[in-house]
């Protein structure tokens, strides 16, 4: 195989070839359109063809994403998370898509991993390692892990960058931008442009695999010793490599998919500690929620991977959005819009409602509102189905307030792991979590 060659089957590159993958996903799926009113034509109900187009869409996407990595598959793995929004008449070929898109991607070669070691680790890298698997144990949106054992026995985790990931990743957000209104589609109730924004400017946070490093010492440090968690301990880093502890465990996308019930709750409470107990224990907010970050060991732990995405509060989560949560739990509609507008989630020149405010936020707060909650795929499709209901007051509303970009990870991440756990059908003790963690919420 040529160096260029060998280039290419790791992560294609050339802007040519990657804007006509990208751009083969919405001619595809408008092609199919055209082939479904022919179905109406011949007796096939709307619903039905509805079905049969969303599925062949989401097969279409997550596969033309998977196989990009870069930008585009973490893009399909943000929005992963949102699956339970999905329709349950629809949400199979999603979710089986979407499954594969957080822990598949096609691996680059042996000789290539090689090199890349070399490059990062200097030439006798090999002398760091007692064995080193060839064969990736796993893959991710600019990368690929390897199982290997350290030169003093450990058993390690070596992730290696996919060599052109920068520049692959600046293409995709370029082109994927060009097509947001299509993938709004697929997350109703969701705007996805600041999403696709946010990742962006995260972008060269994540491509640097030293700082991602930094973070995973700050999360060992702030959890050390707690016996609901466990974050592997770096062992080596380098710009694009970056050698962890190896920890097994049952990967979150097979609990979603097949764990007993004791397993699911376990797994939903500890992942919703973890998000509320970061910022005031490690001043981070680990910002990649989706399954293929978290397994549960053997031992009942949480095991959280990958700090590429981390956001920094340096002063924890801001304690108004407790306070405003409170407010909008207690139904205390005219002091949740004065702190809203105080805190720039209200245009100065809008003329919304207090009550129409409430009546928008007041059902996110249903998790709340008793000692536990049951999280649902359903629960889930009714807020999506609500919000998104162009229809609907709350639609406007939700139109008409504004997410100051300083919370956007903060939504991100809150949205995200609620949506992680409507996926678990886990019932989680959610008030005690977030009236111990979340300042301004308890009375």
């Amino acid at each position: 195989m040529t160096d260029s060659a060998d280039r290419e089957s790791a992560m294609p590159r050339r802007g040519a070839a990657r804007t006509a993958k990208l751009a083969s996903i919405p001619i595809g799926i408008a092609g199919r359109a055209v082939g479904g009113w022919g179905k109406r034509l011949a007796g096939q109900s709307a619903e039905q063809v509805s079905a049969t187009l969303s599925a062949k869409a989401a097969e279409q996407l997550f596969e033309v994403l998977g196989t990009l990595k870069g930008g585009a598959m973490k893009f399909g793995q943000a929005l992963s998370v949102f699956e339970a929004a999905v329709p349950d008449d629809m949400a199979k070929p999603y979710r089986e898509a979407l499954t594969k898109l957080q822990s598949a991607a096609p691996p680059m070669s042996a000789q290539q991993t090689r090199r890349v070691l070399a490059q990062q680790l200097g030439r006798s890298w090999e002398g760091r390692f007692t064995h080193f698997d060839d064969v990736p144990a796993a893959s991710a949106s600019i990368g690929q892990v390897h199982r290997a054992t350290w030169h003093d026995g450990r058993e390690v985790a070596v992730k290696v960058q996919y060599p052109g990931a920068d520049e692959a990743l600046r293409s995709d957000l370029r082109q994927l931008q060009r097509f947001s209104r299509l993938f709004q589609a697929f997350v109703p109730g969701t705007d996805v442009k600041p999403l696709m924004a946010e990742l962006a400017d995260r972008m060269d946070e994540e491509l640097d695999y030293l700082n991602e490093a930094d973070n995973q010492r700050a999360f060992v440090k702030a959890f050390e010793g707690d016996p609901a968690f466990l974050i592997p301990r770096v062992v080596a880093s380098a710009p694009k490599v970056v050698v962890t502890e190896w920890v097994t465990g049952t990967p979150l996308s097979k609990v979603i998919a097949g764990g007993d019930q004791e397993t699911r709750d376990l797994a939903g409470r500890l992942l919703m500690e973890f998000h509320y107990s970061s910022p005031a224990r490690a001043h981070l907010l680990h910002s990649d929620p989706h399954p293929g970050n978290f397994m549960v060991t053997d031992d009942g732990r949480l095991c959280v991977l990958d700090f590429g995405g981390v956001a920094k509060l340096p002063n924890g989560i801001p304690r108004h959005l407790g306070e405003m949560t409170r407010l909008a739990l207690d139904g205390e509609s005219d002091d949740l819009m004065r702190l809203l507008r105080e805190n720039g989630f209200v245009r100065t020149d809008s003329d919304l409602a207090a009550d129409e405010v409430l009546a928008y936020l007041a059902p996110f707060t249903e998790p709340l509102a008793t000692p536990t909650f049951h999280f649902t795929r359903r629960w889930m499709q009714r807020q999506a189905g609500r919000v998104g209901d162009t229809r609907g007051s709350d639609f406007r509303v939700g139109r008409s307030l504004n997410l100051p970009p300083e919370y956007l990870m903060i939504h991100r991440v809150t949205a995200g792991s609620t949506g992680i756990l409507c996926q678990l059908d886990a019932e989680v003790p959610a008030r005690g979590i977030v009236e111990r963690w979340q300042p301004g919420f308890a009375r």
